[in-house]
C-alpha cells in the first residue's frame, strides 16, 4: 500500500515547514512520506535546528527547496503553514487536500537572542499540537 504523500508549504522553507516535516516523520511512525518546500527558499534556520533537537528531533540534514520542483507530482495533503504562502505559491493540481495552518513567523521575532528563541519554541510547540492533531484525523 502507498503511504500518503505531505507536502509541507512557507514562504522561505526555512523554519516552519522544516519543523512540521520533522515532527511528521518523527511522529507518524512513517505512515507517510513527508515532504517541505518554499515559494522563495532560503537555507535551514540555525534556531529552527536548534529547537528541534531541544525536543529530540534532529532537523539538520534537511535542506530548503522550492516549491516548483513538485509541480506535476502528486500530493494527498499539501499543508500552507503561513499565510504569505498562499499569495505565492502555486496551485498543485496534484494535490488532493489544502490544509491551512497559519502560523507566526518565528524569523520575524525581535528582541534578545533568548527571546527570539523563546517565539520559535512557541512556534515549535504549536507545530507539534498541528502534527499531532492531523495524525489523528489522517494518520
Amino acid at each position: 500500500m502507498m503511504k500518503p504523500r505531505v507536502l509541507f508549504v512557507c514562504t522561505e522553507n526555512s523554519s516552519r515547514s522544516q519543523m512540521a516535516e520533522g515532527f511528521l516523520r518523527s511522529l507518524a511512525g512513517g505512515r507517510f512520506e513527508v515532504f517541505s518546500a518554499g515559494a522563495e527558499p532560503t537555507t535551514l534556520n540555525p534556531s529552527a535546528v536548534a529547537v528541534m533537537n531541544e525536543v529530540g528531533i534532529d532537523i539538520s540534514g534537511q535542506r530548503s527547496k522550492d516549491v516548483s520542483q513538485f509541480v506535476g507530482q502528486s500530493f494527498y495533503y499539501l499543508i500552507r503553514v503561513c499565510e504569505k504562502v498562499k499569495e505565492r505559491c502555486p496551485v498543485l493540481p496534484g494535490a488532493f487536500w489544502y490544509l491551512d495552518w497559519s502560523l507566526e513567523d518565528p524569523v520575524q521575532a525581535k528582541g534578545t537572542f533568548e527571546e527570539r528563541l523563546n517565539v520559535f519554541r512557541r512556534v515549535r510547540d504549536a507545530i507539534e499540537g498541528y502534527v499531532t492533531d492531523f495524525i489523528a484525523k489522517h494518520g
